[in-house]
Parts: C-alpha cells; structure tokens; sequence
C-alpha cells in the first residue's frame, strides 16, 4: 500500500491542521506555528532539510496572505495551499514514459545493486503488454550472479522475450537487442543494466558507452525509497553523470519513511514515474503527484481506486451483476464472484483508504481478511443448487455444509442471515424509483467525512 511510506508524516500533518482548524481566526503566528510542525513532519520523514524548508517557505509565504487570513474557513484554505504545493513538490502533473516516433523505444534501466531494476524492468514490460504493446527485455547485467537467469524468471512470468548474449559486452547486448526489436516488431526495449554497491567510475563509464551508442528515449533510474537519503544522494550522482528522464521508487510499501521520494524529485527535478508497491509482477502503479498528496492529507484516491477496479474487474460480469442486482437475482454464487473480485482489488484496509474521508479512519478499522476466506470456504461447501437458491438450506444441510468446511453451523447461520439482509436491501433499491430513495436516505450525497465506519461492523 503506498500510504504506509507516508503514514507518520500523514499523521503529523493531521495533527498540525487539527490545531489550525480548532481556532476561528488565524494569526500570521498561527501559521508559523503550524509550517514549524509541518517541517519536523517533513524532517521525520526523511525529506532533506534544504527540500522541507523552502517547501515550508513556500506555504507560509502563501498562507500569510489576505485571501487566506480573511477567509471564513482560513484552516481549510492553509491545507488547500499545502496540498497545492505537495503536489508540486513531487511533480505537479503525471509524466507519462516517452514513446519514440519510430520504434522502438529504447528504455535505459539503471541504478544501484538491489534497487529492484531487473523486477521492475519485468513489472513496466508486463504493465506496456497489458495495454497491447510488444516490449523485449535485454540482459546487459553480465557481473552479478545469476542476474541474467533472475530477468529469464521474471520475464517468463511476465510471458515478456528476453534477450540475451551470455558474458559479452554490455554495449555490444544493447545494439543487437535494439537491432533484434526493429527486425521482429518489438516497440520497447528495455536494457537492464549492471548496478553496484555504491555509485562509481567504472559503473558510469559503461552506462555512458551504452546511452552514446544506442541513444536511449528514457533513462529511468531505480531508487530503493528505504535507503532513505542515500537514495537522494545516488539519484544526484545517476542525473549528474547520464542526465535521467525519471525516477521509479521501490518499496513503497515496505518500512520506509517515503521522504527520500519527496526529496529525490526535487534534488534531480526529474519526475516520479512510477512507483513499486509490492513484490509480484502486477504490484506498480503509474505515480500521479496530485493523487499522493490527497492520499497523504488523508483525502483519499477514488480515481486510483476507479482505475483499479477497472484493470481488474471483468467488464462483462460486472454488466450482468448490476442486471442481477436490479432484478433482483443476486444469489450466493454472485457474492462469491463479487468477493473474488473485489480481492482482486487489493485488501479492504487499501480500498477504504482511498475513499475521500475514510483515509484517516480505516487506519484504526480492524479489518479481518479472514472473515473472506471463512465465507468463500462457507460458500463452496454448498452445492450449486444450494448456492443458487439459499432458502432450501435446511437444518440438515447447514450441518453438512459446516462439517465440509470446518466452520460452525451458527458460522453457516451467520452467513444466510447476512445474505438474506442484503437482499431485502436489493429488493429496495431495485425498480422504479430507486434513485429518488436513495437521495431521501441520504445515499446519494452522502459526506463520507462523517461516516462512522462501526455502522457498517468495522
């Protein structure tokens, strides 16, 4: 989840604007105070002190201006002049990878030993395949153990070619995998270099060979987000010597502070392109700044939600459930469809997050995942009968049912009275009318900001 790089700067953030917004009127005191917390915030955070002073500069000077000081809800107009700014911070606007006008696009990987090039070179292949394109992989690693044998894995998982030519040249693997991508139609290519422990000469020496002699429309530079300001540091060192045209963070999900993103944008002034959220193959999302600065002040992401719900839910079945759902046909065969689905997604705790509102309370929700496994397992005791029409589960059945997945019968109970709840629910929000209900309950406005999620058992 990426929110977890940023959690305690997310939570120190909260705590400044709530002391703002316990106040009626702001004094320009008021607002030093609270920059003085942001900065520590940042500095806690492992942005670098140059990057979270002028960040901070910046607000205040903003903040301290009439429109804001005169202003009915002058703590709501600082958190909007600190979201603004966050964002530029970490690149104002999306930055999509280039894409040559004559094929194929030549895409450099580079970065220091264990930055996750090789995986994330497999990751951005297997996302570009998804979207139809036809992307290769050159294996120009020839120093680190079994590096060449790691990118054939990773990118026979991604069902992405890699290309290969044992211990030769680096220089000479990346002109013949650009020449083997123009002869077959590939339209990217991209060329895992070697990396080292640390930043030095003969490592930039080889990267420059390879970028002067096969010119490259992207250099992407792999940064670990858990080295912390050590990333910032090599991210200067890679653009001073090679010039880079991006940043992809790694493990940002991992125990990391998350300020080594903030700051290696603003030291490089390279944008984030994209950002490694999780080991597998699928775990990379393209970054938009304007979306992690709404996720950081707790604001939440429904566009990455809506974008993952569609990468993922099949469009077809969707159609047919909201055909059920209006019918209402919703039987126990559809809700274990729609739970399969949604984990899809990613975990509850994730898709509350990213409701606008929610972000701050599903921190503290204990959402147990197991409770899923329990009512799938529940569900695929059941015959197909059973699950099409739950009312001829009878005693005895419940007693089968719960013996063949090692549940209690009550557990069995449970889980039919639930069901039976959400489709009297169904039955009234189907048919004419539906909408205007929903507007009388509240529903169709609703303020997700004073929502309080124990209503809903969490």
């Amino acid at each position: 989840m990426i929110t977890l790089a940023f959690e305690g700067l997310s939570d120190r953030l909260e705590a400044a604007f709530k002391r703002l917004r316990s106040k009626g009127k702001l004094t320009q005191a008021d607002v030093k105070e609270a920059m003085r917390e942001v900065r520590l915030a940042l500095l806690e955070a492992d942005v670098s002190y140059k990057v979270a002073k002028d960040f901070t500069n910046k607000v205040t000077e903003r903040a301290i201006g009439s429109q804001v000081m005169e202003s009915l809800t002058p703590a709501q107009m600082v958190v909007k002049i600190v979201n603004e700014e966050l964002t530029q911070l970490m690149g104002g606007t999306r930055t999509r990878l280039s894409s040559a006008s004559s094929p194929p696009t030549v895409v450099m990987m580079c970065g220091l030993q264990g930055s996750g090039k090789t995986t994330h070179s497999a990751k951005i292949a297997l996302m570009l395949k998804n979207q139809g394109n036809r992307p290769l992989i050159a294996a120009c690693d020839i120093y680190r153990p079994a590096a060449i044998k790691q990118l054939q894995i990773v990118g026979g998982q991604a069902g992405v070619p890699v290309f290969e030519m044992g211990q030769e040249n680096p220089v000479i693997i990346a002109k013949e995998a650009v020449k083997l991508a123009k002869d077959q139609g590939y339209d990217y290519v991209f060329l895992d270099t070697a990396g080292r422990l640390h930043v030095d000469e003969e490592l930039m020496d080889e990267l420059k060979n390879i970028k002067s002699e096969v010119k490259p429309h992207e250099i992407l530079l792999v940064v670990d987000a858990m080295t912390g300001q050590d990333a910032v540091n090599a991210a200067s060192s890679f653009n001073e010597a090679l010039g880079i045209d991006g940043l992809i963070l790694t493990k940002l999900d991992g125990d990391t502070r998350g300020g080594a993103a903030l700051s290696a944008r603003a030291v490089t002034g390279k944008p984030i392109k994209f950002v490694g959220t999780g080991e597998k193959l699928g775990d990379l999302d393209v970054f938009h700044p304007e979306r992690m600065a709404g996720r950081i002040l707790g604001m939440g992401d429904v566009l990455s939600l809506i974008e993952k719900a569609e990468s993922t839910i099949d469009e077809k079945r969707a159609m047919e459930m909201e055909e059920k759902l209006r019918k209402n046909k919703f039987d126990l065969n559809d809700l274990l469809d729609n739970f399969k689905q949604m984990r899809k997604i990613g975990s509850m705790q994730e898709l509350l997050a990213m409701i606008p509102g929610l972000g701050k309370q599903a921190k503290n929700v204990n959402v147990d995942e197991k409770e899923f496994d329990k009512i799938e397992a529940i569900i695929l005791s059941m015959t197909k009968k059973e699950r099409a029409k739950p009312d001829i589960i009878n005693p005895s059945r419940k007693k089968r049912i719960a013996a063949g997945c090692g549940q209690r019968v009550e557990d069995v109970n449970k889980l039919l009275s639930q069901y039976k709840q959400m489709q009297k629910m169904f039955k009234q929000f189907s048919g004419k009318g539906s909408k205007n209900r929903m507007r009388k309950m509240g529903l169709g406005n609703m303020d997700f900001n004073n929502v309080d999620l124990s209503k809903f058992g969490m």
